[in-house]
C-alpha cells in the first residue's frame, strides 16, 4: 500500500561534508539515498528505521532507506532527502527560467518494500 507525500529535497551538513570526499563515495551515496520521515507516518505505514521504501512519481522512481524524525521536526505527510542522484530522479527538467530544476514540494508515492 502506498501513500502520497510531499518530498522536500534540500542541503544538509552531512551531505556537504561527504560531498568533499567525493560523490561516488559510500558516505555521500548513503546520505543522499536516505529519506527522513515523520515517525507517526512511519508507524502508520509499519516502517522502522533502516527499512526500504520506493518513492515514485510521473518522472521516475528510486529506492531509499528511511529514518524517523519527531513530529516537531518534520510535519506529517512530508519527507526530506538531501539533494543528490536519488532526488534528481524525481525532478522535472523545467527550471522556470532560473537554471535550477523546481525541487520543492514534489508529490511522490511512498511504498514500503518487503524485506
Amino acid at each position: 500500500m502506498s501513500e502520497t507525500m510531499l518530498l522536500i529535497p534540500g542541503r544538509s551538513n552531512k551531505q556537504g561534508t561527504s560531498l568533499n570526499k567525493g560523490k561516488l563515495k559510500e558516505e555521500y551515496l548513503q546520505i543522499t539515498s536516505t529519506v527522513e520521515m515523520n515517525e507517526d507516518d512511519m508507524q502508520r505505514m509499519d516502517l522502522h528505521d533502516g527499512d526500504s521504501v520506493k518513492l515514485s512519481n510521473a518522472i521516475g522512481e528510486f529506492i531509499a532507506c528511511c529514518k524517523s524524525k519527531k513530529p516537531r521536526d518534520l510535519p506529517t505527510g512530508m519527507i526530506f532527502i538531501a539533494y543528490g542522484p536519488s532526488s534528481s530522479r524525481l525532478m522535472e527538467g523545467d527550471t522556470g527560467g532560473c537554471g535550477m530544476p523546481i525541487s520543492k514540494n514534489i508529490q511522490v508515492q511512498v511504498e514500503k518494500i518487503a524485506a
